[in-house]
């Protein structure tokens, strides 16, 4: 165990090293971890022929589950297989997030244990929908004439061959079950070369139902090892491939029964593992947890499920993922209420939220947020029918391909939509390179055209610091005109030409605040007032949030109330830095809504500096009191209900 040890302090360094390279990087992932907020228990349920198939389960939380399409299959097995029935799935995110790879034992248990000589691949963009292959290794592979079975495929990412590697135990005449590995194809339905072996324990042993985990660069291979005292076991290595394994001669499983089918994964946005396996001789699983993969407690008390599984793997998923396949199964009775909050799954900040009359959506416009220092360089928007699902819409704006005089920091944009010779006309401003710029198009998702200049290139007249950041578009419904609004330490305003890519000369000026003004102006007018929103504080601060005043005029002088906090953090439920907003009226009615970022939920406020950077996106109504005073705003998780 010294040895152990000592090489698991050498990764630990190692792996510090390569996580701060992946830092320097400065770019989101593709999936971030807070987005993580459901599972999906893939399963089968049984030794019958019509058992033998693949089966959905979900929870909010990782111990309680609920079987989908009344624990019927969500795959006809006929269909897919060469014996009809599969067996073992396990399901696996790729490295772009959003592809999935399902892998599975060919066979029905009916024919016989020494009976399957196939795997089957599966491949989807969306859990729905899935392209199958069969692979048979006697027959794809010569030499394996004597070849009596394949069992319990599995896939990981090998980040050092760049490739996806297929695992699984097979078993020749003579010999004992033993782990081998061949690597994907790129379309992932078939093996790119014959079978190598990757595992077999010192002791020569069967193994078999590998499952490996990657945890601080070291691979963790658990096992069923078939010797005269069959259970659960694990082996380390750093390199997947080189053979070298450190065998732990511990036996992991918490009970005396046999057990097999063993399968770990980490509980969302924790540190915690679970290593669950199937207690195959007394129908149902047991349930361990653990931190550093080696030891493990029981909490079978702490897990409930409406369904008896068999060999199974549990995937993180996102909301929007878990959504997709309740849409398509429904949703079982007694699942807890889903959250709103954030709208958007990743990084994103600064948002601009639009209802469009041309398309009778919704629109935000945000931010890309997730690099290092404020430094991304395109935009996107997201569409919505009811303020609660959005779709991406994708990249409207690329700083580097599209705009000549900026090309980095793009920030907090905003839009209008304008009807000129009654043709619908959408006019993007946005932040580039700490100016601001104009970009128009004739539909809210683009594509948008750069003006070929900043509209405002640098600081006002006798303002001494900020930066020229933040722009915000009102038009005034009383006068028609609309009206730019910049600034960070300070509040400028001025017309624009009816162009809407211009100022009109002589315009512009600077609206006084107080202190509380750092950023993030946002105008609306209701009952014939102007309401003026800005962010007070840094971003990076915790303490972030939206104040207001009001006014007679598009362009000031602002009345500021005695409490006008229009929202602010709560931090008894993990929201800090509720700030830079916009506000949405629901067409023809007094109904407002307020859309503003945070830290992400619950990582941002463990990041200090980069909470600041690594933001998301929430909506919460909005109220007035009787007197036209604005009722300060409690952010929740929970978010609002869909709009009809």
């Amino acid at each position: 165990m010294k040895k152990l040890k000592f090489s698991l302090v050498v990764l630990l360094l190692i792996s510090t090293f390569l996580q701060a390279q992946d830092k320097a990087k400065g770019i989101p992932p593709a999936v971030a971890e807070k987005d993580l907020t459901a599972y999906l228990f893939v399963y089968f349920i049984g030794n019958k022929v019509e058992e033998e198939a693949v089966n959905y389960a979900v929870s909010q939380d990782g111990y309680h589950y609920y079987s989908l399409n009344g624990n019927k299959p969500v795959i006809d097995s006929k269909t897919i297989s060469s014996t009809g029935g599969v067996r073992d799935p396990h399901i696996l995110r790729g490295e772009d997030g959003k592809t999935f790879y399902m892998v599975l034992t060919d066979m029905t248990s009916s024919k016989g244990w020494d009976s399957n000589r196939a795997m089957v691949l599966l491949k989807s963009t969306d859990l729905v929908n899935w392209k199958s292959s069969i692979v048979n290794i006697q027959t794809t592979f010569p030499g394996n004439e004597n070849l009596k079975r394949v069992w319990a495929p599995q896939t990981i990412y090998d980040a050092k061959a760049g490739k996806y590697m297929i695992y699984f135990s097979m078993q020749h005449a003579g010999g004992p079950d033993k782990i081998y590995y061949a690597y994907a194809n790129k379309d992932f339905t078939a093996l790119e070369s014959e079978p190598k072996l990757l595992f077999v324990p010192k002791s020569g042993n069967a193994c078999i139902d590998g499952d490996i985990i990657e945890k601080n660069g070291e691979y963790h291979l658990f096992y069923k090892t078939e010797t005269n005292t069959p259970g659960i076991k694990v082996a380390v290595t750093q390199d997947l491939t080189s053979g070298k394994w450190i065998e732990n001669d511990n036996y992991l499983q918490q009970t005396k029964d046999g057990v097999e089918g063993s399968s770990v994964f980490k509980l969302n946005n924790s540190d915690e593992y679970i290593l669950m396996y199937d207690v195959y001789t007394k129908g149902r699983y047991q349930f361990t947890k653990t931190k550093d993969l080696e030891n493990f407690s029981v909490i079978d008390n702490d897990i409930s499920m409406d369904f008896n599984p068999r060999h199974g793997t549990i995937l993180p998923i996102t909301r929007s993922e878990l959504k997709r396949i309740t849409d398509k199964w429904g949703t079982p009775e007694k699942f807890p209420k889903v959250n709103h909050n954030p709208v958007l799954e990743g990084y994103y900040a600064d948002p601009e939220i639009l209802y469009s009359n041309k398309t009778k959506k919704y629109y935000i416009y945000p931010t890309s947020d997730g690099f290092d220092g404020w430094s991304g360089y395109y935009f996107k928007t997201f569409s919505s029918d009811n303020l609660v699902d959005w779709k991406d819409e994708g990249v409207i704006l690329d700083l580097k391909k599209q705009v000549s005089w900026g090309n980095r920091n793009a920030w907090a944009p905003c839009i209008v939509e304008k009807k000129i010779k009654g043709k619908y006309k959408y006019f993007y401003y946005f932040t580039a390179a700490q100016k601001v710029g104009v970009a128009v198009s004739d539909n809210p998702t683009g594509p948008f055209k750069d003006s070929g200049k900043a509209i405002v290139a640098k600081r006002p007249e006798g303002i001494k610091d900020g930066q020229e950041i933040d722009p915000d578009v009102f038009t005034d419904p009383k006068s028609g005109k609309s009206y730019l609004y910049w600034g960070n330490m300070y509040m400028a305003v001025a017309e624009l030409n009816p162009d809407m890519v211009s100022l009109k000369p002589n315009t512009q000026k600077i609206i006084a605040v107080n202190n509380s003004f750092r950023e993030g102006t946002y105008v609306i007018y209701r009952n014939g007032k102007y309401y003026f929103f800005w962010s007070e504080d840094d971003t990076r601060s915790p303490k972030y949030k939206v104040r207001y005043g009001i006014s007679n005029s598009p362009t000031g002088p602002l009345e500021i109330p005695e409490n006008n906090i229009v929202i602010q953090g709560k931090p008894d439920e993990g929201i800090y830095a509720t700030g830079h907003n916009s506000v949405l009226q629901i067409p023809n009615k007094d109904e407002w809504y307020i859309t503003y970022h945070r830290f992400s939920y619950p990582t941002g406020i463990k990041m200090g500096d980069a909470g600041g950077f690594h933001r998301e996106v929430c909506i919460d109504k909005l109220e007035f009191n009787a007197d036209g005073t604005i009722k300060q705003v409690v952010p929740t998780h929970a978010g609002i209900n869909a709009i009809k």
